[in-house]
């Protein structure tokens, strides 16, 4: 290095050197932090947008389902208004001249109510000789049968309800099994 290069080195940069050093060097590195900012900004307003769509969406869902099981307590408490009036009109004497009148009465009081319950979408589950299902079903005793296949529906104590699809209340059944093996018997006398 020749001195005169080297007094130019050593002397102090003009304001518009150093300007001009700031700028090429200072600026490609705010470029990139603006640019960093900016990718920044924009995943956190696609989250942003993403997190919008998904509570809308849960918040659809929720109204749905609000609205689809609102009468859920109030068809679980008529349900024992129902049972209430089958049992009445399966314990009342139907030989009885003066009973009939009454019984007509509830059986008819007893379709309406089913009716009424039917167009709010709650369903009757009577599951009498189906294939047991514990999703629908609520097995109180297993029975040894003949008749039925095992497995099976032999009676219901208690008819089942679904509301919209959901088991409101499942049917208390009797479930059928295969006949225990008798013992065999031997003939000792022969």
């Amino acid at each position: 290095m020749t001195d005169e290069q080297q007094q130019d080195q050593d002397a102090p940069l003009s304001e518009e050197q150093v300007a001009q050093e700031l700028e090429q060097g200072g600026l490609q590195a705010r470029v990139e932090e603006l640019e960093a900012q900016l990718a920044e900004a924009r995943d956190q307003a696609l989250r942003a947008v993403a997190e919008m769509q998904n509570i809308r969406r849960r918040s659809e869902q929720d109204v749905e389902k609000a609205h689809k099981f609102a009468l859920e307590k109030f068809a679980g408490d008529m349900l024992a208004v129902v049972d209430s009036l089958e049992r009445g009109t399966q314990v009342a004497d139907q030989a009885n001249e003066a009973v009939k009148p009454m019984l007509e009465g509830m059986q008819l009081t007893l379709k309406q109510l089913l009716d009424t319950l039917r167009r709010f979408q709650v369903e009757r589950v009577d599951p009498l000789g189906q294939p047991f299902n514990p999703e629908l079903h609520q097995a109180m005793a297993m029975e040894e049968s003949t008749s039925a296949e095992p497995d099976s529906v032999l009676k219901v104590f208690q008819c089942g309800y679904t509301l919209n699809g959901r088991l409101l209340r499942p049917a208390m059944v009797v479930v059928s099994k295969a006949p225990s093996e008798a013992p065999v018997k031997i003939d000792e006398q022969a």
